[in-house]
């Protein structure tokens, strides 16, 4: 097995947690459990293993999960495969995420053992509330928080999908805790840069909160593999088959952008997609990481290359300017 490879490390936020660029995101570790793991097929034990190690290798020291993917078995799978490799994964870091829906902020501090519990011991250290919506406030939610953080159940807070005013919310009370909210994690790619527009991003860099993007390669879309042969849309399945950006009409209107990142990506001898993650982890400093996900080898070979490189700036100028005719 080889030995893992340099990458430079950033701030998670203003805490004293540093992350690779990239991250790898486990929801489709959920072993088809639950509503949200039936997203994606089942992966094999050994399969997850050896995405989690070669992830590892190539530079990517922390992995994002959450309780409802697969309803624990996501954590669950992510922490036997850090386990089954044993010294080489003893540094690697863990993000996972609180499920508001239906649910009270009592049950972020009454479930934080079922997390740890699915986590096999492995320490939290960043945890996110999913999504804004429950039957909580933010002040209640992020007291919470404070109270996970001063036991040490958890390293850091962050939130996920929260608008720009919640967000400040949030980060001003943790702040009167003592602590800071450290992360946003929200939908982010070249084809949706809403954030760049709500005050999310111009919040993040004020405040000095990361923003996490997921989503980062538009489900595949920024891979050109579609373009290059639209056959493949007839394989579809799930949720995909009715997006707008898998029609025809959908390759035609992002077909500019995907010939200036393969251009780009023959001159480095590179993939599209990796072009794609490299301007999302470059074009505003440090504030953005991003959470590609990996159900196959070559999609973690794919992920870590995109940390070998870096565009000039009049190229990430070239990206963000056709980027935004679309």
């Amino acid at each position: 097995m080889g030995t893992a490879t340099k990458v430079s490390l950033r701030k998670l936020g203003n805490s004293d947690i540093e992350i690779s660029p990239l991250g790898l995101g486990t929801w489709q570790f959920s072993s088809g459990n639950g509503m949200v793991g039936r997203y994606w097929p089942s992966l094999k034990e050994e399969e997850m293993t050896e995405i989690v190690r070669l992830s590892l290798e190539g530079g990517i020291n922390w992995f994002d999960t959450a309780e409802v993917y697969g309803k624990g078995k996501s954590e669950e799978a992510l922490a036997n495969a850090l386990n089954a490799l044993g010294e080489k994964s003893k540094d690697a870091l863990i993000a996972t995420k609180w499920w508001p829906a239906m649910r009270t902020s009592s049950s972020i501090t009454k479930t934080i053992d079922n997390r740890l519990q699915f986590l096999k011991g492995r320490k939290i250290d960043l945890y996110q509330i999913h999504q804004p919506f429950s039957f909580s406030s933010v002040k209640s939610e992020m007291d919470a928080m404070a109270v996970l953080l001063t036991e040490k159940k958890i390293r850091s807070a962050g939130v996920s999908n929260f608008n720009e005013s919640k967000m400040r919310e949030a980060y001003e009370i943790l702040k009167r805790h003592g602590y800071p909210m450290v992360s946003n994690q929200v939908k982010y790619s070249l084809l949706d840069r809403r954030i760049e527009t709500n005050g999310v991003m111009k919040a993040a860099k004020e405040l000095g909160i990361t923003i996490i993007a997921y989503s980062p390669l538009e489900q595949g879309i920024l891979s050109g593999k579609f373009h290059e042969n639209p056959d493949l849309l007839k394989n579809l399945s799930g949720p995909r088959k009715y997006m707008s950006q898998f029609k025809p009409a959908g390759l035609a209107k992002t077909k500019p952008l995907i010939d200036v990142l393969e251009r780009l990506a023959a001159e480095y001898e590179v993939s599209a997609s990796q072009i794609a993650l490299n301007w999302l982890i470059h074009f505003h400093g440090e504030t953005v990481v991003a959470i590609p996900g990996a159900s196959k080898r070559h999609h973690a070979e794919e992920n870590i290359g995109a940390l070998t490189f870096e565009l000039t700036k009049k190229q990430m100028n070239e990206i963000d300017q056709i980027s935004k005719q679309i």
